[in-house]
């Protein structure tokens, strides 16, 4: 199931994101006057196909789904009769040109800042920051930060949320600077100086907030039986709603984490199990069932813990604005987000972050699946970083991308005259190579992450 909705999530998410890309190039187009065969969502073979206009324009689906493109009218290309030559792309101006390559990627950025918007009208909720723990002689540990203390803001940002802290502290990171943040700590707001010069980059797309020595605090959930899965080993056993989970073996349990991870380090291995009902002790032999996994076997009972309404009431907090705000706020976050991609990956062209950090389409199906399982506003806030992560991406001035072709008009602009065709052919060698060698970095970095 998990890899049905991933699969489905992907289709979906960039399905959608290439479509609006492609649908930037295709209006401009036809703004301007340039005449539009295709529209295609995906590469290879077609699996869906339509004409529709007086133009005749064909819109596509088809089977790879890892890209799209706006076939247009073009001498360079097929032969153009007399009649249309004022409607060949390659005739048009270089500023209607520019307009038509560029739209793609600003309609990314478009609908990213649209996404947000939507999401701080909404409200973005999560977990107050509030620190639990704070190892010893980490960079939070040195900058004074206290179990207990609530994390304010982070480089002069307000920081609502766990989330709205971890994002801070990402920026902070890839700039590698000592960092002002706020915290209150005694009933006193007080500002810390964390140094982040020696953080690693790469540590981004680790547990950062472990990394920095920060053990969040998470209310504890008592032990009780809020379901049993019917067939699961809890049922077999005789486990009821409401029972107490008081230990098993000779290990009390008082959080119900603790409960499944001892469940979960112990496989088809039979337990003895003492639990509360209507005030009476009972005890039960439970033998959790093998469940297979990337990272090897684990236990499962088939048990929900029981929640009470209010039970993350007082821990949670919301991100929100109002329609003008947001508009604001939802521009703030496109452009730190943009800046962000560039700066990551920039420390990885020069060395100072690994390859590793590159993710290819099954880790992306990976998140969308997640994203989408745990609720919409995840997966919209997960659609919006693609978002903008193929904005950035498409301008990047490399052959066969928008940004090279983009490249090329600069060059036209004070030149006078356009690149060579010489000079377009070699630098779409140059384009594939670039391309082939990132696809099989992320290719490569997607399979080892699923046997690691």
């Amino acid at each position: 199931m998990d890899f049905i909705v991933s699969v489905l999530s992907f289709i979906v998410a960039l399905g959608l994101l290439i479509a609006i890309h492609e649908f930037g190039h295709f209006w401009v187009a036809r703004k301007v006057g340039v005449k539009v065969h295709r529209f295609s969502i995906g590469f290879g073979r077609p699996i869906y196909k339509r004409t529709f206009t007086e133009d005749n324009i064909e819109f596509v689906v088809a089977a790879i789904p890892l890209g799209g493109y706006v076939k247009m009218l073009d001498e360079r290309e097929e032969d153009v009769p007399a009649e249309e030559l004022h409607r060949a792309f390659n005739r048009k101006s270089l500023g209607e040109r520019f307009a038509v390559v560029f739209a793609g990627p600003a309609l990314n950025f478009i609908f990213a800042f649209i996404l947000y918007w939507l999401l701080f009208v909404i409200g973005i909720s999560g977990l107050k920051p509030i620190v639990d723990a704070v190892e010893p002689n980490s960079p939070f540990a040195l900058a004074g930060l206290q179990a207990g203390d609530e994390i304010l803001s982070v480089d002069g940002r307000h920081t609502p949320t766990l989330e709205a802290v971890r994002m801070g502290l990402i920026e902070t990171v890839i700039d590698q600077k000592v960092v002002d943040v706020n915290v209150k700590q005694d009933a006193l707001e007080r500002t810390l100086k964390l140094d982040l010069t020696e953080t690693p980059v790469d540590s981004i797309s680790k547990n950062l907030l472990q990394y920095l020595g920060i053990t969040p605090y998470r209310p504890k959930l008592i032990p009780v039986v809020g379901d049993v899965v019917e067939g699961g080993a809890g049922e077999k056993a005789g486990l009821l709603n409401k029972d107490r989970i008081l230990r098993a073996d000779d290990t009390e349990f008082d959080d119900w984490v603790k409960w499944a991870e001892y469940v979960r380090a112990r496989p088809n291995q039979l337990m003895r199990l003492t639990v509360l009902r209507d005030g009476i002790e009972i005890s039960l032999d439970l033998t959790p069932a093998v469940i297979e996994t990337q990272n090897g076997n684990i236990g499962r009972v088939g048990l929900m813990p029981f929640v009470p309404e209010d039970f993350y009431q007082d821990m949670m907090a919301k991100q929100h604005y109002g329609p003008l705000e947001s508009i604001s706020a939802s521009v703030v976050k496109t452009w730190d987000m943009s800046v962000l991609t560039l700066q990551m990956l920039w420390k990885m062209l020069t060395g100072q972050a690994s390859l590793e950090n590159i993710s290819g389409p099954i880790s992306i199906a990976h998140y969308a699946g997640q994203s989408a399982q745990i609720g919409i506003l995840p997966f919209l806030s997960f659609m919006a970083i693609i978002s903008v992560s193929l904005g950035v991406l498409n301008l990047l001035p490399i052959p066969l991308l928008d940004g090279g072709h983009l490249m090329y008009y600069v060059i036209e602009f004070f030149r006078g005259n356009p690149v060579s065709e010489n000079g377009q052919l070699l630098g779409q060698k140059i384009g594939i190579v670039f391309l082939g060698c990132l696809m099989f970095v992320a290719i490569f970095n997607d399979i080892s992450r699923i046997f690691s």
